[in-house]
């Protein structure tokens, strides 16, 4: 199953190992590359868009969640109804009533995968609110990179370790200024 943190913490090995082979390479040319950080965490959460999206996608997704749940629950109470029938029912009843247990329980696992599957409606509903975002912040940290003339900037927020960082590196509000918000 498709993991958003799997996949961060992915692109965080391949971008640290980059970085770490490039600035092998420029040392081995005799030059130093220059390098910033940033603290994306911190910057979304500076960002009133994201924390409205966020909020709406929290809002949803308990929503969705309490609603799938109710299905779940629905399911329960027939197999608990099922089960104490059981002795009275003849065979015929009781795969009619298997049959509806089954298929109450199929529609609850089909929304739940509508919903909260790999390419599910949350999914969209998540890059629909959260990427143009996303875009936004990562447009403006390129550009931050650029004007500074930094060969990298790493993210230090999540999984990617930073021993040491010197906050005069430090580019995070410098791209909230750059995105127009203030610290």
């Amino acid at each position: 199953m498709f993991n958003f943190k799997t996949s961060k913490m992915i692109h965080r090995f391949l971008f640290v190992t980059t970085c770490f082979l490039y600035s092998l390479t420029s040392l081995a040319q005799g030059g130093a590359a220059k390098f910033g950080y940033v603290d994306t965490d911190y910057i979304m959460s500076q960002i009133p868009e994201f924390k409205a999206a966020q909020s709406e996608l929290e809002k949803t997704s308990m929503q969705w969640q309490k609603e799938i749940e109710a299905k779940f629950s629905e399911v329960d109470k027939l197999n608990k109804a099922y089960q104490a029938d059981a002795i009275l029912l003849t065979d015929d009843m009781k795969k009619k009533r298997e049959i509806e247990i089954g298929n109450r329980e199929k529609e609850a696992k089909d929304l739940q995968k509508q919903r909260f599957g790999v390419d599910g409606e949350f999914y969209k509903k998540r890059q629909e609110l959260v990427k143009p975002i996303q875009d936004k912040v990562y447009n403006a940290i390129k550009a931050v990179a650029e004007k500074n003339a930094l060969g990298f900037i790493l993210d230090k927020s999540g999984q990617v370790s930073i021993l040491y960082a010197n906050s005069k590196y430090d580019k995070s509000d410098d791209v909230l200024v750059y995105l127009g918000y203030k610290k």
